[in-house]
Formats: structure tokens, C-alpha cells, sequence
């Protein structure tokens, strides 16, 4: 069995946000084939083309970061019904300059909490058709909408609900599939 190491994004900056304490619980979920690191957002300036010719050390940081992982773990709020600003630009920094894709042929997966039970929805479409572009093949299914309670979840990420805490172990155990299958058919990835 391969082990892959899985960068996740969490598209909020906030420090006790709902995305953050279910990062947590993913990775407490996970197959243990699965190894994380948190790809940071929050120090990238504002994406401007000027900067093609000669990245920022934050841009650079930030490609260096999606370049070591295997695959990347978006987990975001919905912001005004689309992405948060600061994972958008994250993922223009990302994607450019022009030809240096960093999210090309890179598996990723795009899960969401909010206090409503749809809450993510309209940003996971938003996300998913953004990485779309980015050539990023992604994980479509299960499409994961989790309703944020706090007594459903502990500050480090204990899921205390059994429900969601099997859907929740579904969800990273087929990720760890499709991570597999999709190293399987891009060999240079691997």
C-alpha cells in the first residue's frame, strides 16, 4: 500500500473557524496512508500578473508547498455564495505564472462545514469548476456538506455524532482511494 502525503487548504483565515476544527477531524479520520500538512494562505499578498516575472517569497512558499505534497484537501467556508477570497488568490498564486500550473494533474478533494446544512454548497461549485480549469483532478464524489454544531464537534476535532463521524471516515477513506487511482494513471506523479 502507497502512502501519499496530502496538503490541505483551509479557506479560512479565522483561527477558530468551523473548517479548521473539521480539518482537524479529517485528519483524525484519515487512513493511516494518509500524512498531512497544512498549506498556509493567510501571509500571500494580493495576485497581481506584475509579479510573473519574479515571485514573492510567499508566492514561491506557496508553490513549493503544493509541489511536495501528493494531492490537496480544499476544506472551506462559502463566502457571499462563492470562495473566500483568500483561497481564491491562493489559487491564482498557485496557477500561475502562465505554464507553472501548480494544481495540474494534482488530485485534490473539496469538502465544506457551515452552520447550515447547505451552507458549502454554492462554493463547492464554485471551487470545483475553478479547479476544473486548473486541470486538478478532483474527487466528485461523495460530495460532503457538513452542518457545523459544536456539540457535534470538539475544538481538536472530535467528532462526537457517530453519523458523521462514519460519513466522515468514508469521505478520507475514498479520497485515499482516489488519490491511489489517479497516481495509478499519471505515473509522473508518482
Amino acid at each position: 500500500m502507497s502512502t501519499y502525503t496530502v496538503g490541505y487548504i483551509v479557506g479560512s483565515l479565522s483561527r477558530e473557524s468551523a473548517n479548521r476544527i473539521l480539518s482537524k477531524a479529517l485528519i483524525r479520520l484519515a487512513p493511516t496512508q494518509l500524512s498531512f500538512t497544512e498549506i498556509p494562505i493567510k501571509d500571500l499578498p494580493l495576485y497581481n500578473r506584475d509579479y510573473d516575472v519574479d515571485y514573492p517569497p510567499e508566492g514561491r512558499a506557496l508553490k513549493a508547498a503544493i509541489a511536495a505534497v501528493d494531492a490537496v484537501l480544499f476544506v472551506t467556508p462559502e463566502y457571499n455564495r462563492s470562495i473566500p477570497g483568500p483561497l481564491k488568490n491562493a489559487i491564482d498564486w498557485a496557477s500561475r505564472p502562465w505554464g507553472d500550473n501548480s494544481f495540474a494533474l494534482k488530485p485534490s478533494a473539496v469538502i465544506g462545514a457551515s452552520p447550515g446544512k447547505l451552507g458549502t454548497a454554492l462554493a463547492q461549485l464554485s471551487l470545483r469548476s475553478v479547479l476544473g480549469y486548473c486541470n486538478s483532478p478532483q474527487m466528485n464524489s461523495p460530495e460532503a456538506y457538513i452542518q457545523f454544531h459544536p456539540d457535534v464537534f470538539t475544538p481538536d476535532g472530535d467528532v462526537l455524532d457517530d453519523s458523521t463521524k462514519r460519513f466522515l471516515t468514508r469521505f478520507m477513506a475514498d479520497f485515499a482511494t482516489f488519490i491511489t487511482r489517479v497516481h495509478s494513471v499519471v505515473p509522473q506523479l508518482g
